[in-house]
């Protein structure tokens, strides 16, 4: 898997899908996550969603007949980028923290 950085709205995204959840209960989740300050319009949310089924991240789950709510969960490539990300994420911060306590490597 390729070594990419995530955005902010495609992490919290992801870390939402653990369980499958439609459109507004992700943002509901996001929302929650952040202590309220990440939100996420409509519009960012399913634009997100399509490109993150079209890597092959997340599925949306069969839904009922005569239904537009569509749920999505979170597929093993996915939970493979949040791992990477959580990596890249976890260097990044003992790095800056050696830094700017003057322990430079």
């Amino acid at each position: 898997m390729e070594n990419i950085a995530l955005t902010e709205a495609v992490y919290y995204i992801l870390l939402s899908l653990y369980e499958p959840l439609h459109g507004y209960g992700i943002m509901q989740k996001i929302e929650e996550l952040s202590n309220g300050r990440v939100l996420l319009a409509a519009g960012t949310l399913y634009g997100a969603l399509s490109t993150l089924v079209e890597r092959g991240w997340i599925e949306a789950l069969p839904g009922e007949k005569n239904s537009r709510r569509k749920e999505y969960v979170i597929l093993p490539q996915g939970k493979a980028a949040v791992e990477n990300e959580i990596r890249r994420l976890r260097e990044l911060l003992a790095n800056g923290e050696l830094i700017t306590r003057g322990e430079a490597k």
